[in-house]
């Protein structure tokens, strides 16, 4: 039977401590059998869900106390460039792609942004400027079929010129070719949703690196919500993560249990 793990949390710093200390005693282990880390084990949540009531309170990363003799999971200077690598379609040479990339250059038929835009819709087209092709966009056309969606900037377009309730708004990481990658995309999905006046997202990765992975990721999706909120006009809101596969990779467990106290 699956073993579902429900962490509330005032912000991301402590959904992180909370998590590393309960995987030490309810994950299981496994032998990774292809990705990144094939071959060694890691300890697992069977699945995983955490609402962090105040993701933009900080310290945004975990700070390790003094007395802690143990580097931080994450640090200042690569979180400056983690935030370039989701909000810029900046692909670097041996990279199939970024999480940037997919949310601010996607890839659509020209034809069918066309038709989806009505009357009312059409000054996002002369807005955001189609006939160019400028980083930042929210729809930039290379040629005469293919476009180039910002995912983020048409979301804020959409909440700010057609209401706030609207359960369409997804930004989109996956797609089907995934499949044939050797290493597909951690994070699948930010879906989206504004009430009682605030900016809230719904976060998921198919497969997640507990110790690194989850504070580096949270504190980024967090600046990005809070410059999605601001640019909306409403108030920065609240944070519900899930995973199937949140970890603790091998060689992180020993220092999650120097973090915890759980050295026995």
């Amino acid at each position: 039977m699956l073993n579902k793990i429900i962490i509330e949390a005032r912000d991301i710093p402590d959904l992180w401590f909370q998590a590393i200390y309960n995987v030490l005693d309810h994950g299981r282990r496994f032998v990774i059998d292809r990705g990144s880390y094939s071959g060694q084990t890691r300890l697992e949540y069977d699945y995983f869900i955490g609402h962090i009531k105040n993701p933009g309170a900080r310290p945004i990363i975990p700070e390790i106390p003094p007395t802690v003799d143990i580097p931080p999971p994450v640090t200042e200077e690569y979180m400056t460039q983690y935030i370039q690598y989701l909000m810029t379609n900046i692909v670097e040479p041996g990279e199939s792609y970024t999480y940037g990339q997919r949310l601010t250059g996607a890839n659509i038929d020209r034809n069918i942004l066309i038709e989806r835009m009505n009357i009312d819709d059409s000054k996002i087209v002369h807005e955001f400027d189609i006939n160019s092709d400028k980083n930042g966009q929210a729809v930039n056309v290379k040629n005469s079929k293919d476009a180039f969606l910002n995912q983020i900037e048409y979301i804020i377009y959409m909440y700010k010129n057609h209401g706030h309730r609207n359960n369409q708004l997804v930004l989109q990481i996956a797609q089907p070719g995934d499949l044939l990658l050797y290493d597909p995309p951690c994070l699948r999905s930010i879906d989206t949703r504004i009430q009682d006046g605030k900016l809230h997202f719904f976060v998921y990765f198919r497969s997640w690196d507990l110790w690194a992975g989850l504070p580096a990721n949270l504190a980024g999706i967090q600046t990005l919500k809070e410059y999605m909120a601001d640019s909306i006009g409403v108030e920065d809101g609240e944070m519900i993560v899930e995973s199937k596969g949140l970890h603790l990779y091998g060689y992180a467990e020993d220092l999650a249990k120097i973090r915890t106290f759980k050295t026995d």
